[in-house]
């Protein structure tokens, strides 16, 4: 094992490896990452809204990750709010932060299959000045910051007017997306359009309780192969090492159990840059220069690389790459063929009905990535 370690670093090394595997291979993009907020409305009869936006999320960052500006791959963070449930604080206005702006997006994921709805009033302009106030935001530097609120109630609730709201969170640059579950003249006159129009942003109207006919795919057995052999070139490493792993372990069960799209698009997105784990696992923070591998104690090691040398730890950790850089581009070419089959099945059937929450994001992401100069590939 030892000569075989020795062999590989040596060969790393004529690649520019330095000693301690700590090149910068895909520095943060200068403007700064994407951040969206979603604000999704949890009282009562709103469990199909949660139920799409469990199905989606994997869909919506795929959406993202097909997109760059200046030839670079931007980085994505994503905060949580819920509203309108009766089980949160009424002085708060019934308004919670579930999750700060974050890159991990199991933990989004995990977030979004623990909200659960109850009956409660929608305070809309106090949740969209909220997540406009709070979350850090960072300097506008034209890179692409947007809230999403979706909810079925009229947008003019709670103490804060709706107006207000929207036009102070365009003033820092954020765009407002509105959502409105139910018919499209419904929203309008409920001011959900209004609201849009104020932050720049597009106003959209979705069946909630759509879903979409499942569709198997022959490229399904091999990507769910694909995906176990990929979380095993995962070193998560620090105090809670295990934790990461479990919960990566648990959003994909979590997708599998909504449907095969949602699985198979979650492991599309773990083939590419969006599903980013600096900070928690080795081959992505020394790929982005993150984390010293000297630096780290054998506690906080994973088990399989105890008792290595510093030389034999990036060596190791290069092998993890160079396996899941293989896994991953044949997980993106298996993954391209499902999305063609499925695109024909679902012309060869003439499904219609209203958006669902991932088709309607979709579109209205894509036309405000490429307004701030952002590239969708198709």
């Amino acid at each position: 094992m030892m000569m075989r370690y020795a062999a590989m670093l040596t060969a790393l090394l004529l690649i520019t490896w330095n000693a301690h595997a700590r090149t910068i291979v895909d520095p943060r993009p200068d403007d700064g990452p994407i951040r969206i907020a979603l604000l999704l409305d949890t009282s009562n009869s709103m469990d199909g809204l949660i139920n799409q936006a469990k199905t989606h999320l994997w869909g919506v960052v795929n959406t993202f990750a097909r997109a760059d500006r200046g030839g670079r791959t931007p980085t994505l963070e994503v905060a949580l709010f819920e509203y309108g449930n009766n089980g949160l604080p009424a002085h708060q206005g019934y308004i919670r932060q579930v999750l700060p702006f974050t890159s991990d997006l199991d933990t989004v994921s995990a977030a979004l299959f623990a909200l659960t709805t109850n009956g409660g009033s929608e305070h809309c302009g106090q949740v969209i000045d909220t997540a406009a106030a709070t979350l850090a935001w960072g300097p506008d530097t034209g890179a692409y910051r947007a809230i999403f609120i979706a909810g079925n109630e009229p947008f003019t609730q709670g103490p804060v007017h709706y107006a207000q709201a929207c036009q102070r969170a365009a003033g820092k640059g954020i765009i407002v997306n509105t959502i409105h579950c139910g018919a499209y003249d419904t929203g309008v006159s409920g001011m959900w359009r209004h609201g849009a129009e104020l932050a720049g942003g597009a106003y959209l109207n979705i069946d909630q309780d759509r879903i979409l006919k499942p569709i198997r795919a022959p490229q399904d057995d091999r990507l769910l192969q694909l995906n176990r052999d990929l979380n095993t070139t995962y070193l998560w490493y620090g105090v809670d090492k295990k934790a990461h792993a479990r919960n990566q372990a648990a959003q994909d069960d979590n997708a599998a159990t909504m449907a095969p799209q949602a699985i198979a698009e979650r492991v599309a997105v773990k083939a590419g840059r969006m599903y980013d784990n600096r900070g928690r696992d080795l081959v992505d923070g020394v790929r982005t220069n993150t984390v010293k591998l000297e630096e780290l104690s054998e506690k906080e090691l994973p088990e399989s690389m105890r008792g290595l040398s510093g030389n034999e730890r990036a060596a190791y950790v290069a092998e993890q790459a160079q396996r899941r850089a293989a896994l991953q581009a044949e997980i993106q070419e298996l993954s391209a063929q499902r999305e063609r089959y499925v695109a024909e099945q679902r012309r060869a059937e003439a499904e219609a009905g209203e958006d669902t929450l991932g088709d309607a994001m979709n579109k209205a992401i894509e036309q405000q990535l490429a307004a701030r100069g952002y590239t969708v590939k198709p």
